[in-house]
């Protein structure tokens, strides 16, 4: 038997103006001034330059009372929203290469076929973030051919990789760690001690990772005062040599300029928004008087250059609302991110950082979630500690002994303090820090203090040990 019946979906379609601000929102301002410039040029009905011999001849127009009947205003439409300094001057900060980035950039400079820059590049590509290349040989071979349609070997594709290994930082490129301190260490000027360093991961790599410290004297020879030399020269290398060049910021030009600049003054917290080259946006008289002369025309022709102009005018209407709500948006999410975080800004303390989520910042402010991501992404704030991305004043949180919320920032913090001051010769086991914490008034489990300890790039402590 068929069945018949009605289905209800409510479907919630957004208006060009609501596309238009979500857009604009999730610009930084450097992309905003180059979307700005962008509608300019596409829109002729947009006009940055108006002429003030003929601005009194100008009239008002209302794009919300255009009718199809009767007389319509005339014609002006702008934003000035940033004040009226034409052209400020910005601060700007650099930002760390991309690792790929970079690598890619000392690829530029060597000496190869086209075939052969093809296959390094691919190379680098595969490269996880740390620096290491965790795909064997062959898989990479075949990721060549079927991937990049490029035919090549194992023994290309090794020497390619050597050619990689020669790049900054020194160790990236390699297949593990034993690889990537050999390398690091041949790099090195050649003295008894970088030599013994050697000696010790080429044939001790076993007793080196456990601290056998006796079996590998006893191997090669040497004595305690050559092995705490060459223990000296390994323990300065980089195990993870990716780690170097900073990623984060990887979708950002050479230069940032922060969207917010910080302001204190007697413990008050405030903030201004850098004005940069947003033009007075106006209607082209031009236009303008074309959509008049076209009003109660009967001609095909006029009536076609009229809607295209009233198009171009609901367009124009769109960005400059669309403009007006990403400053009232930006503005609104900054002054509550200030005032929940106002200990914080007042000096840098890192421990005055409270735990702040996405959603204690859209509750405040009223925004969804989804806009205040949008705010917080690739936007920055000059302090007088330093610049940070907005992103980085968000982070989960834990009740300590005394049940106050705190941070994942204090937490490792005190955490590393823990590990500063522990004896080197006996490291702190995970379990140990555990204790540790808890003494610190922190309760935090042992798989947390790990992920913690990962995320300082500290290693275990069999590996913090020292002779």
């Amino acid at each position: 038997m068929l069945k018949t019946g009605l289905e209800l979906k409510q479907q919630q379609k957004l208006s060009p103006l609501q596309i238009q601000t979500i857009k604009l929102i999730e610009l930084p301002i450097q992309e905003l001034e180059q979307r700005v410039r962008a509608e300019l040029e596409s829109n002729p009905v947009l006009d940055d330059e108006p002429d003030p011999e003929k601005e009194d001849e100008r009239r008002d127009v209302s794009i919300d009372s255009m009718k199809e009947d009767g007389e319509i205003p005339a014609y002006r439409l702008k934003v000035n929203n940033w004040g009226k300094d034409p052209r400020p001057e910005y601060n700007t900060f650099s930002v760390k290469e991309g690792f790929t980035q970079s690598l890619q950039r000392q690829l530029g400079f060597r000496n190869l076929t086209p075939h052969e820059h093809e296959v390094a590049s691919f190379i680098i590509g595969s490269l996880d973030d740390d620096g290491y290349l965790r795909r064997s040989l062959d898989a990479l071979v075949d990721d060549l051919a079927f991937r990049a349609g490029i035919e090549t070997t194992e023994e290309e594709v090794e020497r390619m990789l050597k050619v990689i290994q020669d790049f900054e930082p020194v160790g990236v490129g390699a297949r593990d760690l034993k690889e990537c301190l050999l390398i690091q260490l041949r790099n090195l000027k050649q003295s008894p001690s970088v030599q013994n360093a050697i000696r010790i991961l080429e044939e001790c790599f076993s007793d080196f990772s456990n601290k056998h410290f006796q079996k590998i004297q006893s191997k090669l020879g040497i004595t305690e005062e050559e092995l705490k030399a060459a223990f000296g020269k390994i323990v300065k290398l980089n195990p993870s040599p990716g780690g170097q060049v900073d990623d984060s910021y990887d979708d950002q030009s050479g230069q940032i300029v922060p969207d917010f600049v910080l302001e204190e003054r007697d413990g008050v917290l405030d903030f201004s928004m850098p004005r940069f080259n947003v033009p007075e946006i106006r209607v082209n008289k031009k236009y303008a008087d074309l959509l008049l002369e076209a009003k109660g025309s009967s001609e095909r022709s006029q009536k076609e250059a009229a809607t295209f102009v009233k198009q171009k005018l609901d367009s124009a209407k769109w960005f400059v609302e669309a403009l007006k709500q990403r400053q009232n948006t930006l503005s609104k999410t900054m002054r509550a991110i200030l005032d929940y975080q106002h200990d914080y800004f007042l000096d840098g303390d890192e421990s005055n950082l409270r735990p702040m989520v996405l959603k204690d910042i859209a509750e405040i402010t009223g925004f969804d979630i989804s806009t205040i991501s949008r705010v917080v992404n690739s936007k920055f704030i000059e302090t007088h500690f330093g610049i940070f991305p907005l992103k980085y004043f968000f982070s989960e949180g834990m009740e300590n002994s005394e049940g106050e919320e705190v941070s994942t920032r204090e937490l490792k913090k005190a955490l590393q303090e823990c590990i500063d001051a522990e004896d080197k010769h006996k490291p702190f086991t995970d379990e140990q820090l555990v204790v540790k914490m808890a003494e610190r008034g922190y309760k935090v489990a042992r798989r947390t203090i790990a992920k913690y300890r990962d995320g300082l790039g500290i290693p275990l402590a069999r590996w913090r040990k020292e002779i």
